[in-house]
């Protein structure tokens, strides 16, 4: 199954774990890499920039053939570790990239002059568009069926669009947990996919057995949105607990959203609850169960290895 996604990361499947936030870490990453995938952790899932540079010498030292590894970065202003990331990534070295909520253009300055590839996410065709143009290696394409913060335009709607108007080769978002997703996205003009649900009922996922049964339990069906958690659409595992808050901000913060002056700290107020909630769920058990997941849960059936949830979707 080689493409265009192969050749640029030098992997035998065209497959990216994705970046999770709470869940990727290193262990997960390099069983990718010995499957056969390239894996992906959100920058942020490291509070200080040496517990990062450890996380890249540690990936270093266990990179195989075949495989390859990366680091997301949040690249707007709500990001206060955005520069110190990037330079301690530039100054160690990863495989690639994949810049998340901003302009990647400095990013993609300095990761080139590192000799490392940047691949953009996008929702849409004109900031894709951007990002070709600014020089991504790759655009990272989510659709609506991405776990987490989701695009607005179907797969095979964004996908088609995509490929047909760019250079650079697009990379699908959202929906795959089996092999026939995968041909599913490549018939449509993907060159390669980004895998991130399936993962969270992995044995080297970094979150309770909870987090991870009820992506076995829970299935396509029990996908919704809320608003929060960030303040902004999320897809979330509905438990009993969303249940009870409600998905729609409360009559406050829609008070205050409309209040251009207050409407950036409600934002970060509302965001930084959330988050701390959907760490809480993660990290220890608590009736508070904020589970972030997408609807390729569908394919989740037992907790399993990386490599045997790899083998599931490239065999």
């Amino acid at each position: 199954m080689q493409t265009k996604l192969t050749e640029l990361l030098d992997i035998k499947h065209p497959v990216i774990q994705a970046p999770m936030f709470l869940v990727s870490n290193v262990a997960m990453v390099t069983e990718a890499m010995k499957s056969g995938i390239a894996g992906c952790i959100p920058a942020l899932n490291y509070r200080t920039l040496e517990e990062l540079r450890d996380a890249i010498q540690t990936l270093k030292k266990n990179k195989v053939e075949g495989g390859a590894f990366g680091f997301n970065l949040i690249v707007n202003k709500s990001n206060v570790k955005y520069k110190g990331q990037l330079e301690v990534l530039c100054e160690e070295g990863c495989d690639f990239i994949i810049t998340s909520l901003g302009s990647p253009e400095e990013t993609i300055k300095q990761a080139h002059a590192a000799g490392i590839k940047v691949f953009c996410d996008v929702t849409d065709l004109k900031f894709a568009k951007k990002v070709e143009h600014l020089g991504a290696d790759a655009a990272i394409a989510v659709n609506n069926e991405a776990g987490g913060h989701r695009g607005n335009l179907s797969p095979k709607e964004l996908t088609n669009q995509l490929s047909k108007a760019l250079e650079i080769p697009v990379i699908s978002a959202g929906g795959v947990g089996c092999k026939a997703d995968i041909d599913k996205m490549l018939s449509y003009g993907a060159e390669g996919v980004s895998v991130g649900s399936p993962f969270i009922a992995s044995i080297e996922a970094g979150v309770t057995e909870e987090y991870k049964q009820a992506c076995v339990e829970y299935g396509a069906k029990d996908i919704i949105m809320t608003e929060r958690i960030s303040g902004t659409p999320c897809t979330v595992i509905n438990t009993p607990y969303v249940q009870k808050i409600g998905t729609k901000a409360t009559w406050l913060e829609n008070l205050l959203n409309k209040n251009k002056s207050l409407k950036k700290w409600v934002k970060m107020i509302r965001f930084s609850i959330g988050m701390k909630a959907t760490e809480n769920a993660a990290k220890k058990a608590t009736y508070k169960t904020v589970w972030v997941a997408g609807p390729s849960i569908e394919h989740t059936h037992k907790i399993l290895p990386v490599k045997a949830i790899v083998d599931k979707l490239v065999y």
